[in-house]
């Protein structure tokens, strides 16, 4: 039985005076020593109590010691910030600008100094544009007690100013925002869907997915994972059927038509954090599945942000979907079943619980790495320079883009159509946040679920979306739990490419960002189990095999 004092010395043999010492210092000793608190009042073969408090603290420094095994990695940017002091090729949505949209000078440097120091006050002072508020820098820097410190994750730099790659994820969002009301079932056949997949291959620096090394319709604004070129382009988990409790429910959704800030002054307010009044107001009254690009935008605006993985669970809950064949409670059990371990409950709450952690790193990445800028502010760097009122050091393929022509001829200007009437949120652009988001809930489904299970009765939209059919496409058998996952968070994500707002690298670090978060979690809450848990092996978004 351990005294007080044999715990204050356990303590202090780690490197600490008394029971203060800090938690990183514990962990760090223990990890290399391999000691343990001692369990209080523990005795042998028999369920202590008493305890449980010491095993409590040794489970949680075990998984800390773990966790603080995994070293700082750099965090580098695309340099950018250094290079233009005008901030042009940054975010600064929010600030003042002038009739440019460039920030003013002064606002820029507090900005700067703020996101160096991150301290509450220097953010708190900051001068706003207008009378939307920056959203919650201080997230990218809070801490948590699940899941490594977003410190000790890293994304690639985001494409430079002057880069071909950065032209081609312009390009590739001007033709989405072209092509936002065709519906998927026509893009085999639509001519502007044609143009778009037209340009695209011939953009080297594209890196959207291919079949037989070029640009389709089938591939044509798809995500990055194998998943996403089989069947529909939307995931099943936005059509098929599920049961909230004891209230059934189908998939409709309402649509906002019209195009936003597509008109100077407007885009000008959008950029200073003044919302612009509708430029159009003309409501779909029609409920529809999803079944194009704006339904795919909207749906995103709206979401509550762990909605469509709760509703994923549910739907594979309905259907049956096996279990993953690591789960300690096989069917052959009949003693005993999970529930708040390794059962539904777990999964419907953990889809939640991960999207806080996954969250906090892409806050981080955002506002204290990259303050990569929207499409909305680099449309102005386009529009101004090929209407020749500033001179920007933008790709010559952006600039004689068909796109940007397309553009041109339908609105007059170069901005981005946006599918919002207030543009992006008021944070930087790399990496989205939905798809980090999607990227960690995901993660969690897969790991749960048998991933090959087939998804039986496979449905796809009528081209009015007002109904839904069997989708009979030879490929059916090949669409799989993981695979129509994988898609889910693809169709997440790119729903904000289709808005406007976001850009193709976004979405795919986004998405990897957070299934890194999502198994580190799963590896933390490893330590906490009763059940004999031998891990759950799944497929990343790479195709890569992972065992958490």
């Amino acid at each position: 039985m351990a005294s007080t004092s044999s715990r204050r010395a356990f303590l202090k043999g780690l490197g600490a005076a008394g029971v203060s010492v800090p938690l990183a210092a514990i962990a760090a000793s223990a990890a290399s020593t391999g000691k343990q608190i001692p369990d209080v009042l523990s005795g042998p073969g028999v369920l202590n109590l008493n305890a449980r408090p010491g095993q409590a603290f040794n489970k949680r420094l075990s998984a800390a010691a773990d966790d603080l095994r995994l070293k700082v990695p750099p965090q580098p940017n695309n340099g950018d910030e250094v290079r233009y002091k005008s901030g042009i090729a940054n975010y600064t949505k929010g600030f003042a600008h002038d009739s440019f949209g460039v920030v003013v000078p002064a606002v820029y440097e507090s900005y700067l100094a703020a996101v160096q120091t991150g301290k509450r006050q220097d953010f708190a002072n900051l001068p706003v544009g207008g009378t939307e508020p920056l959203v919650d820098p201080q997230a990218g820097i809070a801490f948590d007690l699940e899941a490594y410190d977003p410190s000790q994750n890293s994304i690639p730099p985001f494409a430079t100013l002057t880069s071909t790659s950065l032209a081609a994820q312009m390009i590739e969002v001007y033709w989405q925002a072209l092509t936002r009301d065709v519906p998927f079932t026509d893009y085999s056949t639509d001519a502007m869907i044609a143009a778009a997949v037209s340009e695209l291959n011939g953009l080297s620096a594209f890196v959207g997915p291919r079949i037989g090394g070029s640009v389709t319709p089938q591939t044509v604004f798809r995500g990055f994972t194998a998943g996403d070129l089989i069947g529909p382009y939307v995931s099943q988990f936005f059509l098929q059927p599920f049961t909230l409790g004891v209230m059934p429910f189908v998939g409709y959704m309402t649509t906002q038509p019209g195009d936003f800030g597509i008109k100077l002054t407007t885009w000008l307010n959008i950029q200073n954090g003044a919302p612009a009044p509708l430029e159009s107001e003309n409501p779909d009254p029609t409920l529809r599945y999803l079944r194009t690009a704006r339904d795919l935008a909207e749906y995103v605006h709206n979401d509550v942000l762990y909605q469509e993985y709760l509703l994923a669970a549910l739907m594979l809950l309905k259907m049956k979907a096996p279990l993953n064949s690591g789960n300690p409670y096989p069917p052959t059990l009949k003693s005993e079943t999970g529930f708040i371990t390794f059962g539904f409950p777990m999964l419907e709450v953990l889809v939640a619980e991960v999207i806080t952690r996954a969250i906090k790193h892409a806050w981080f990445q955002k506002w204290f790495i990259h303050r990569t800028a929207r499409p909305e502010e680099t449309a102005g760097l386009v529009h101004f320079t090929l209407t020749g009122q500033k001179s920007y050091p933008l790709d010559p393929s952006l600039l004689t883009s068909n796109a940007a022509a397309a553009v041109f001829a339908r609105n007059g200007n170069y901005f981005i159509p946006l599918s919002y009437p207030e543009g992006c949120p008021l944070h930087p652009s790399y990496p989205s946040g939905h798809a980090t988001a999607a990227g960690a809930a995901v993660t969690v489904l897969k790991w749960f679920f048998d991933e090959t299970f087939v998804v039986p009765n496979p449905l796809v939209p009528t081209s009015d979306g007002t109904g839904l059919t069997p989708y009979t496409g030879s490929d059916a058998s090949q669409m799989t739990v993981g695979g129509e996952l994988n898609k889910l968070a693809s169709n997440v994500g790119f729903g904000r490419v289709d808005a406007g707002i976001h850009w193709r690298e976004d979405i795919q670090q986004g998405m990897l960002l957070g299934e890194a978060v999502a198994v580190s979690l799963l590896r933390d809450q490893a330590h906490l189990y009763n059940e004999n848990y031998t891990g759950f092996t799944f497929t990343g978004f790479n195709g890569n095999t992972i065992t958490v």
